[in-house]
């Protein structure tokens, strides 16, 4: 448990300060005088390409990550080494494919979004500036999960945190100061993504790290990449299947709330990620021991630090619940006080995170089985609350019930997920107490 909250509490800073990018950005470009509803709509629009991005990051960062642990656990501390130089090259090849795509094909891209001929300048500005910055923030993102990895999360976290600061500093610099409105929340989330980056690139190169960088290490082991991206491929699909989403469920929105119920989505979307982020948090930092111990085969350490995770999980998303259901207005009021788009996101925040407080089953679960190297099964359950059970339920239920159908329809996908997940983890815990079984008797 001490071990758990060693990891898991920096991790939840780190998650909720990344979380804070989005918020603060959001915070602030509603509140832009005479564009505010607009303008945060606009960023509504972009955000399926920055969940991509976001997906990237998690891919290589988590897919590496993950693999360290397992090596370290069995003792091969050289591939360990290694699997960070083929980060750090698999990281900017993917940004570079991200940006000449998002750049090339921009605009097409954001109308596909959801994006109108109200919306559309807005999005534009913003989502230049991010796609430019792509390989900062994949890069920051997979060389903070690799700090975290070497045994050193409290840098892990003060790296984001430094680079979250930058940000709050410079978005009400550049947005109102320099009067660059939506542009200058883009150019103040690249730069703080630059530092990030940076940060993690000097940490390995500067030897302060325990697993050593070599230069060698940055050609691409082809068997190191299908490990990677093996166990990266869970978390890239739930996030690629969440960008998915978000893409249909805004045109899902502007057909039956209008441009302003796309606004409220964002505005629900940053709160949702705060109470998210420290889940995630918990993912990544219990992760490397649950890794550790299933390569070292101690098998009751990996079942208690699942459950010590979900405990942990659950009591915090409560806590979020009771606030979103009890005080809607004073959290949102943050972002806009504009009062049609209060009222839509009012009703839309209270129904679409009705399960919150349970969402750590699904979220958690899928997590373990990613940790012990079934990435198989981590994908189907990530992929079942947020494509597979969720998008019918878009497609149908706005049919029936107009707009409340499209918030209505992830609290529904959340009990099926939670129950099919449920399912699979006590099958799991019962072929672990085999193994433990099996492996005593081996030592006796």
């Amino acid at each position: 448990m001490r071990l758990l909250i060693q990891y898991s509490v920096l991790t939840i800073i780190e998650m909720l300060v990344n979380a804070l990018y989005n918020v603060v950005n959001g915070m602030f470009i509603g509140n832009v005088s005479g564009e505010g509803a607009l303008g945060i709509t606009g960023v509504g629009m972009t955000m399926p390409n920055s969940t991509i991005i976001l997906a990237c990051g998690m891919l290589v960062g988590i897919g590496t990550t993950a693999n360290i642990s397992i090596k370290l656990g069995q003792g091969q501390r050289e591939v360990a080494e290694q699997i960070i130089g083929n980060n750090i090259t698999l990281s900017i090849l993917i940004s570079l494919v991200i940006t000449i795509i998002g750049l090339a094909f921009k605009q097409p891209i954001l109308i596909a979004f959801g994006a109108s001929e109200q919306t559309l300048p807005f999005a534009n500005q913003y989502i230049t500036l991010i796609l430019m910055g792509t390989v900062f923030n994949v890069l920051g993102y997979s060389l903070n999960s690799n700090i975290r990895a070497d045994g050193n999360p409290l840098m892990a976290a003060m790296t984001m945190i430094v680079g979250c600061a930058i940000n709050i500093i410079l978005d009400p610099i550049f947005i109102f100061g320099f009067g660059w409105g939506i542009k200058g929340a883009a150019v103040a989330t690249v730069i703080s993504q630059f530092v990030t980056a940076l940060w993690g690139l000097l940490y390995f190169l500067l030897k302060k790290s325990n697993l050593k960088f070599k230069i060698v290490d940055l050609k691409l082991d082809l068997k190191l990449v299908k490990m990677i991206l093996a166990i990266g491929s869970a978390p890239f699909a739930m996030q690629l299947a969440t960008s998915l989403v978000q893409v249909i469920s805004n045109n899902a929105l502007k057909t039956y709330g209008g441009d302003l119920a796309i606004g409220a989505m964002a505005t629900i979307s940053s709160i949702s990620l705060m109470f998210l982020m420290p889940i995630f948090g918990i993912n990544q930092g219990s992760q490397p021991i649950i890794g550790y111990n299933y390569g070292a085969r101690q098998y009751s350490r990996v079942k208690q630090a699942f459950l010590y995770s979900l405990s942990f999980g659950t009591f915090i998303l409560a806590i979020g619940f009771i606030i979103v259901q009890f005080f809607p207005t004073r959290i949102i009021s943050l972002f806009n006080s504009d009062p049609e788009l209060m009222a839509i996101t009012v009703r839309g925040i209270r129904i679409y995170l009705f399960m919150l407080t349970f969402v750590s089953v699904s979220i958690i679960g899928s997590n373990f089985f990613q940790s012990i190297g079934k990435p198989r099964l981590a994908i189907i359950l990530s992929l079942l609350r947020q494509l597979i059970l969720l998008l019918p339920l878009i497609f149908i239920l706005p049919r029936f019930i107009g707009l409340d159908g499209v918030w209505l329809a992830q609290p529904i996908s959340d009990i099926l997920a939670i129950l099919i997940t449920l399912i699979c983890l006590v099958r799991e815990f019962k072929n672990l107490k085999q193994k433990e079984l099996d492996w005593s008797k081996i030592n006796d």
